[in-house]
């Protein structure tokens, strides 16, 4: 499989991908945030005056089109995203522990959930506005970032202990488990040591709500990466074993 072969899948896949990822924000995401919205919009009543109040202009966009102009976006941002994964995917193919290219790129998936999703989800998770103060905007995202900075170098670390051991000669199954119980250990204790977010949630904020937020944003984002890694597999995957030849992926 060519280069552009491989961008194009990328594509198609991260479209799929985008595609999912908006029905599950219309369908799930989008009446929890309408309910946020309802609370910060009583907030803000009781800290205004009823002058004041009358004076607010009403939006130039209603939130339908918000909606719809951010699952617009996200389509094309995922479009390009899925590019970039058939990239990744091209230089690591042959690393990743599975015997298929349709198993490779799950596990590619998997590992892209785990660094860019579910790691700073832990540290700084999903919130549903009128939750986070706007002067810490800045060190959320520095918490953000190195989150993720983090999350890689230790998922690349363990492909390079991974490497080691097996120059060792040590078994498969013998690598997986000392692989995996160092890799908890570095990485539980420098995610303890890394600062989490540094807001505090408003008493008029129902708890319930904004736990149906998080794992409504990790569902989101999780058959976002579901979706572009199943796709993306089934796309480089030869549909007859005697296209298997043809069908390598190679890239430069």
């Amino acid at each position: 499989m060519g280069f552009l072969d491989l961008l194009r899948r990328g594509a198609a896949a991260g479209a799929a991908a985008g595609c999912a990822a908006a029905l599950m924000m219309w369908l799930v995401v989008e009446p929890l945030l309408r309910k946020a919205l309802v609370i910060e919009d009583a907030r803000n009543a009781r800290t205004m005056s009823g002058h004041r109040m009358s004076e607010m202009e009403e939006p130039l966009v209603s939130r339908t089109g918000q909606v719809l102009g951010g699952m617009t976006t996200g389509l094309i941002v995922r479009l390009i995203f899925g590019v970039v994964f058939a990239i990744v995917f091209g230089k690591v193919r042959h690393r990743l522990p599975a015997t298929t290219d349709y198993g490779r790129s799950l596990m590619l998936a998997l590992l892209g959930f785990g660094v860019f999703t579910l790691a700073p989800a832990l540290k700084i998770p999903g919130n549903p506005p009128a939750v986070g103060d706007p002067a810490t905007v800045g060190r959320r995202t520095l918490i953000y970032v190195l989150t993720i900075l983090i999350a890689l170098a230790l998922v690349l670390a363990a492909f390079e202990l991974d490497r080691f051991l097996a120059s060792r000669h040590l078994s498969s199954p013998v690598r997986t488990t000392l692989v995996v119980i160092a890799f908890v250990a570095v990485a539980g204790t420098v995610f303890a040591l890394t600062p989490g977010t540094p807001d505090k949630i408003a008493s008029d904020m129902p708890a319930k709500l904004i736990w149906d937020f998080r794992i409504a944003y990790l569902a989101q984002l999780g058959l976002m990466w579901a979706t572009l890694g199943m796709v993306f597999g089934l796309l480089v995957t030869p549909r007859r074993q005697g296209a298997a030849a043809a069908g390598e992926v190679s890239i430069a």
